[in-house]
């Protein structure tokens, strides 16, 4: 038979395929049509919105899944999507109205009662004493056992390194509240001196000159000796004057810390003195980041000679380290630790640590 006449057969292509996107076009249009029947609907309307659709649950799945990878857990639940959701600043505003189901809360611990409960059990391994020699054989037993134990968590408390969550063995230093992000860093408030903190790097404060002759700089030069400062002098030749929210980096002669982060922070009432602030943070990370190390010590910086309301500097601060790790995913740095020593410092930064993406 002839097939002169007959239509020729042609696919038919979805308007999914034709626009690229994975997400159905036409579901799109008809739950368009659905919930506006009274207004017109032009032809990329509904490619508009499931190309939205789709960015949006890809960018939500990335997140909830390094959540889930951090957890140690291979399937993503409705926790991690929850914690993806809650530690995205701009996702956190376009969807604070839903409630996830089975998502669970964020972990909102007050400081004090972290503080307490930690002062609590370093008091009851305090406590623990080697055996006496008159007790009965079992006791001793016993005893011997609870005391060998007590003595390798003191030789494991000597030894750890500058990114455990437990309080630290020097008695000029105290960690009065810590938080984790979802991605599994630690936040730690310190009391103490920043010289004498035990951590891969410590962040110095100075200006364009790398002036040592501040508060944290004079701390510094005077723990670290003449090799801290000869190498300050040999950074300044070969660098040249430091940029505002610029950042650099000497080893830590004589210091307890490998590296010190020398960064210039803004001044307050400049221009665009907050978003620098935040850059000069983030700067101070990448420079972590660059030599793979696990922790920074920052004092306050900004809210000293720089002349930051303290509790604007620690709001940018704490904005900039999280959207940083937001960003990142694939930091070294597991604590980052605020060295403070002023009671109304440390009051500040634990509120708003505390507070931190509760919102």
């Amino acid at each position: 038979m002839s097939t002169r006449g007959e239509k020729k057969k042609i696919s038919k292509m979805s308007r999914s395929v034709k626009a690229g996107v994975i997400f159905p076009v036409g579901r799109m249009l008809r739950y368009i049509k659905h919930n506006l029947p009274k207004y017109r609907v032009g032809v990329g309307a509904p490619v508009y919105l499931a190309a939205v659709l789709e960015y949006l649950t890809a960018e939500i799945l990335e997140l909830a899944g390094n959540a889930a990878r951090d957890n140690k857990k291979g399937r993503v639940s409705p926790r991690h999507i929850l914690l993806a959701i809650a530690n995205d600043e701009e996702l956190n505003q376009l969807l604070r109205g839903v409630t996830v189901a089975a998502g669970g809360v964020l972990p909102n611990i007050h400081p004090e009662l972290l503080a307490k409960k930690k002062g609590a059990k370093a008091k009851l391994e305090a406590a623990v004493s080697p055996p006496s020699p008159t007790k009965k054989n079992r006791t001793n037993k016993t005893a011997a056992k609870n005391f060998s134990r007590t003595k390798k968590r003191r030789d494991g408390s000597k030894r750890m390194s500058a990114d455990s969550t437990t309080n630290s063995s020097s008695d000029t230093i105290t960690i009065l509240s810590s938080k984790s992000l979802f991605l599994g860093q630690k936040l730690q408030v310190v009391q103490g001196d920043i010289s004498t903190i035990t951590s891969d790097a410590v962040v110095h404060p100075t200006n364009s000159t790398f002036y040592t002759g501040g508060e944290v700089g004079g701390a510094l030069e005077k723990k670290g000796g003449k090799e801290f400062v000869d190498a300050v002098l040999e950074l300044r030749k070969e660098h040249g004057p430091l940029e505002v929210a610029g950042a650099a980096l000497t080893e830590g002669f004589g210091l307890p810390a490998k590296y010190v982060i020398h960064c210039n922070s803004p001044s307050w009432g400049s221009d665009k003195c907050e978003e620098l602030l935040e850059k000069t943070v983030k700067n101070c990370l990448a420079l972590t980041d660059e030599k793979k190390l696990k922790s920074v010590a920052f004092p306050s910086i900004g809210s000293g000679r720089n002349g930051f309301p303290k509790q604007t500097a620690a709001q940018l601060i704490l904005k900039s380290i999280n959207s940083y790790f937001v960003s990142t995913m694939s930091s070294s740095i597991k604590t980052v630790y605020f060295v403070l020593f002023d009671n109304e410092s440390i009051g500040i930064y634990a509120h708003e640590m505390a507070k931190l993406n509760a919102n």
